[in-house]
């Protein structure tokens, strides 16, 4: 992945050849997203925009003509963070920025897309029917307004995962190529302030009582909380210059204990956004 950021770097050519390839052909879409997102983040938005609008060409095709926005929608997650951490430098505001792109997405999606939706909505009340009898019955007529907002939920949220990972792995790139360790002492770093974590905890909270889509606001939200509480795990096992075997037990848990794990780290994400945890853990060696 290395040799492919250096690649892209070499000119606008290369990187527009690039982003437009790896979107249009299926599958790929996330190295284009990734591309856009280094250039930008590198060089600045203005050409960030230049090469991202060859990713958009075959972006739009696969959404228009494909009936799947998947490429377009992570491609404008990534552009929507990637600038906004390059002009902040601050990956709360970036993934502010993803998160509320992320709502307006969830709500839109049934208007702009409502066959794929009912497509999405007649294969799982069929599955809850064939496959889970009982669940069907308990919720009644209710199924399909679940297995909508379920389904709705999903779409915005991966959505949402994916362009943060992309947003992730550019500045990674980019890094790696002009600034080694500096993404890491980013993410080690990276904690909520205790507004923005009230905000969200509200958010997720507050908002179906407005009649807003639960899963929805749940996934959203909770997603710059779990990313803040992964940052906690990584920041304090380099601090206590542990292993990389800790790091490798901890996701071994995570995939085992699934939501339980991750309801905790979003605890935690909350509770560091007040005490600042790792400022608190005497370091192992010199400080990073």
């Amino acid at each position: 992945m290395r040799a492919l950021a250096q690649f892209v770097m070499r000119g606008p050519l290369q990187a527009s050849g690039v982003a437009a390839v790896t979107t249009a052909v299926p599958l790929l879409f996330w190295i284009g997203a990734a591309v856009v997102g280094l250039v930008i983040l590198r060089l600045g938005i203005s050409q960030g925009l230049n090469i991202g609008l060859w990713a958009l060409l075959p972006a739009l095709g696969w959404s228009v003509f494909g009936g799947d926005p998947t490429a377009l929608a992570v491609l404008l997650q990534v552009m929507l963070m990637a600038s906004m951490l390059r002009t902040t430098l601050s990956w709360e505001r970036a993934l502010l920025g993803g998160s509320f792109l992320a709502i307006v997405m969830g709500l839109i999606l049934p208007m702009v897309y409502p066959g794929l939706m009912d497509e999405l909505v007649r294969t799982g009340v069929s599955f809850y029917e064939q496959y889970n009898a009982e669940v069907a019955r308990a919720l009644g007529s209710d199924l399909e307004t679940v297995i909508r907002d379920t389904m709705n939920a999903s779409m915005a949220g991966s959505y949402l995962a994916i362009g943060v990972g992309m947003t992730m792995l550019a500045r990674s790139w980019q890094s790696g190529l002009y600034n080694p360790g500096g993404f890491r002492k980013e993410f080690h770093d990276l904690k909520l302030s205790p507004a923005v974590a009230v905000v969200l905890i509200a958010t997720m909270v507050v908002g179906p009582f407005l009649g807003l889509n639960a899963m929805l606001l749940v996934w959203i939200a909770g997603t710059p909380m779990f990313l803040a509480g992964l940052a906690l795990i990584h920041g304090i096992v380099g601090r206590k210059n542990l292993s990389g075997q800790w790091l490798a037990m901890f996701y071994v848990a995570l995939v085992l204990l699934g939501p339980s794990l991750m309801i905790l780290l979003v605890v935690l994400a909350f509770v560091d956004s007040w005490l600042d945890i790792r400022r608190r853990i005497k370091p192992a060696g010199p400080a990073e």
